[in-house]
C-alpha cells in the first residue's frame, strides 16, 4: 500500500469506521482523515455521528443529504428494470453503494485527498461495490480498507479505539449487523446465521407483524409515467416522499419482508433478512403495468435483461459500460409504460388487482368470449398448421427411420 497523506473515509459512526480514524493515522501514517456520512433517508439524526467523527480524530466531518439523488438516479432506474437479485432481493442496500462511492470521490477531489477509505471487511459484497465503483469514477485514487487488513476481533477493535479516546459501546452490542436507508433495512448475523432459525420479531422496524396487521385490506393506486412512480391514490408526490409514504402504508400490512439464502459475490452463501415495503410493491406494480403496455416479444426479452441488470448492481458494476448500455435499452422500453396500478395490501401480501393505461395493448373485443368477440377463430387453423410444421416434419422423419 502506498503512503496516503489525506483520506476521505466513508463513515457510519459505528465501532469499525470510528476506529478506522486513529488506525489510518497511527498505523498507516495518514496525516489527515476527513469523514463523510451520507444521509440516504435512513431517518437517523446524523449530528451525533458528525460530532463523534471529530472526537475520534477527524479533521473535518461531512454530512451530505443525498436522498433525492438516491431515489431519482438509483432507485428509479432499478424499478424500471424490475431489478431483483436472485428474483427476490430488490437491492436496497446495494443501490446505495455506488452513490456513496460517488460522494467519496467528489469529496476527495474537492478537498485534495489522495485516497478514500471504507470500513468493509473481507467477507462482504460492499468492499467490491466500493472498490470497483471508486476505480470507475477515479482510477487514480487509492482505496484503503483498514478493517479488511487489521485482523482484530470486535473486542480487540473496541480496545484499540479506547486507547485513542473512542468510547466502547455504552450498552451490550446487538448481535445483528444492520444497514438502513430509505429503500429498506438489511439484517444479518447473530441468531440469523443458523438458516433453520426463524427471525425473531424484534429485528423488524419498517414492517409490522402479520399477527398485528389490519384485518381489513387496504387499496393503493400507484401512478407511473414512463416507468417512474409519480403518484399515490391520484395525488402527485415527490420521489422521496412517495417511497416514504408507501413504506408506511405497506409496512403496516407486513408487506416487504424477505428471508433468503443469498449467494454473495465472494463465493459464500449468507442468510439475509430484508425489509423493503415500498420498493417491493413498486417493482411488482411496475412489472404488472408493463404486462399491459409492452408487446410480448419486448416483454420477454426485457426479462432476460433484468436478470443481468440485477446482477450488475449486486456485483458492484453500476458504473460499467454494460450497465450504461442496458440502461439505454431499459429507458427505451419505458416510453409507453404510463398508467395506474391498483394494489391490494393484506396480511403480508401485495397483489396487483387492477391496471389501466392509455397505452394499453389489451383489446376487449379480441380477449372476450362474449358476443363482442371479434377474433377470427377460423384463422387459427391455418396458423397452427404453419406453426406446427417443423414439429410435424420432424415426427414424420423419426417414424420413417
Amino acid at each position: 500500500m502506498g503512503r496516503a497523506k489525506k483520506v476521505v473515509l466513508a463513515y457510519s459512526g459505528g465501532v469499525d469506521t470510528s476506529v478506522c480514524i486513529p488506525y489510518l493515522k497511527q498505523e498507516w501514517g495518514v496525516e489527515e482523515v476527513i469523514t463523510l456520512a451520507a444521509d440516504l433517508g435512513q431517518g437517523d439524526e446524523l449530528e451525533p455521528v458528525r460530532e463523534k467523527a471529530l472526537k475520534s480524530g477527524a479533521s473535518q466531518s461531512l454530512v451530505i443529504n443525498a436522498t433525492d439523488d438516491f431515489v431519482k438516479d438509483y432507485a428509479f432506474p432499478a424499478i424500471q428494470a424490475n431489478a431483483l437479485y436472485e428474483n427476490r432481493y430488490p437491492l436496497s442496500t446495494a443501490l446505495a453503494r455506488p452513490l456513496i462511492a460517488k460522494l467519496l470521490v467528489d469529496a476527495a477531489e474537492q478537498y485534495g485527498a489522495d485516497a478514500v477509505a471504507h470500513g468493509c471487511t473481507g467477507k462482504g459484497n460492499d468492499q467490491v461495490r466500493f472498490d470497483v465503483s471508486i476505480a470507475a469514477l477515479n482510477p487514480n485514487l487509492k482505496v484503503l480498507a483498514p478493517a479488511r487488513e487489521w485482523g482484530m476481533s470486535r473486542e480487540e477493535t473496541i480496545a484499540y479505539g479506547e486507547r485513542y479516546g473512542i468510547p466502547s459501546p455504552v450498552k451490550k452490542s446487538s448481535p445483528y449487523s444492520i444497514d438502513k436507508n430509505l429503500l429498506g433495512r438489511a439484517i444479518e448475523a447473530g441468531p440469523l446465521e443458523d438458516p433453520w432459525t426463524e427471525p425473531p420479531e424484534d429485528i423488524y422496524e419498517m414492517t409490522g407483524a402479520i399477527a398485528d396487521a389490519p384485518d381489513q385490506p387496504e387499496y393503493v393506486e400507484i401512478g407511473f409515467e414512463q416507468g417512474i412512480p409519480v403518484s399515490l391514490n391520484g395525488q402527485a408526490i415527490g420521489p422521496a416522499a412517495l417511497i416514504q409514504q408507501l413504506n408506511g402504508i405497506a409496512g403496516a400490512h407486513s408487506v416487504g419482508r424477505i428471508d433468503m439464502i443469498e449467494n454473495r459475490l465472494v463465493g459464500i452463501k449468507s442468510r439475509e433478512v430484508y425489509e423493503t415495503p415500498a420498493l417491493s410493491v413498486l417493482i411488482d406494480a411496475h412489472r404488472d403495468l408493463e404486462s399491459l403496455t409492452l408487446t410480448a416479444d419486448l416483454l420477454h426479452y426485457k426479462r432476460g435483461i433484468e436478470e443481468t441488470y440485477s446482477q450488475m448492481i449486486y456485483n458492484g458494476l453500476w458504473y460499467s459500460p454494460l450497465r450504461d448500455a442496458l440502461d439505454a435499452f431499459v429507458k427505451k422500453t419505458q416510453e409507453r409504460v404510463t398508467g395506474t396500478v391498483r394494489v391490494k395490501l393484506f396480511k403480508g401480501v401485495a397483489a396487483a388487482i387492477g391496471r389501466k393505461s392509455a397505452n394499453s395493448l389489451y383489446a376487449t373485443e379480441l380477449a372476450t368470449y362474449g358476443a363482442e368477440d371479434r377474433f377470427d377463430h377460423r384463422a387459427a387453423e391455418g396458423f397452427i398448421y404453419i406453426w406446427g410444421m417443423p414439429t410435424r416434419v420432424w415426427s414424420q422423419k423419426q417414424r420413417s427411420m
